[in-house]
């Protein structure tokens, strides 16, 4: 049985880290799901948090500018 999306269908995307802010996959990576291996999805899926903390603290620094 394969891995299911992640997709939580906000599909907003940060432009300059290429990365969904609703998954946090990347463009390549929602484009190529269907076909990869579960192997290669549970990479992604557990690499979640950190890339979760990486856009929250991208999106802090730029709250502080303002």
């Amino acid at each position: 049985m394969s891995l299911p999306s992640p997709c939580v269908d906000i599909c907003q995307f940060d432009r300059r880290k290429d990365m969904c802010t609703g998954c946090f996959r990347t463009t390549d990576e929602i484009r190529r799901w269907r076909k990869m291996t579960d192997h290669r999805r549970r990479e992604i899926l557990s690499d979640r948090r950190r890339r979760e903390a990486k856009l929250s603290e991208r999106a802090a620094k730029h709250t502080e500018r303002f």
